[in-house]
């Protein structure tokens, strides 16, 4: 599968976590948010898996995920949207360094 419009898994990662946030926040519906976080992740899983093999897709899922969790009760201590912008760039910069390496 190519990458979505050229668009590097790294971006859409970090998209989708701050997107999701994003979408959940202004809508009120925490369930539109979790749409919006899935689908990127399910694009950046596809891409991970093409370009880096299947366990570099599963370890950056894993830290997808865990962005996800990480960024709620870092949320407490430095706000949400620094909590969102941090998790974001810090899953944007292993998949850019796996991606690199593969």
């Amino acid at each position: 599968m190519a990458a979505v419009s050229g668009i590097p898994a790294s971006v859409v990662a970090a998209v989708g976590l701050v997107g999701g946030y994003g979408v959940a926040r202004w809508t009120k519906k925490r369930a539109l948010g979790g749409v919006v976080l899935g689908a990127a992740g399910v694009v950046a899983a596809r891409e991970w898996n093409d370009k880096a093999g299947a366990q570099a897709a599963a370890g950056l899922t894993g830290l997808y995920l865990a962005a996800f969790g990480g960024a709620h009760p870092l949320a407490k201590k430095v706000g949400a949207w620094p909590a969102v912008f941090a998790v974001a760039g810090g899953v944007a910069v292993a998949s850019w360094a796996v991606e690199k390496r593969a």
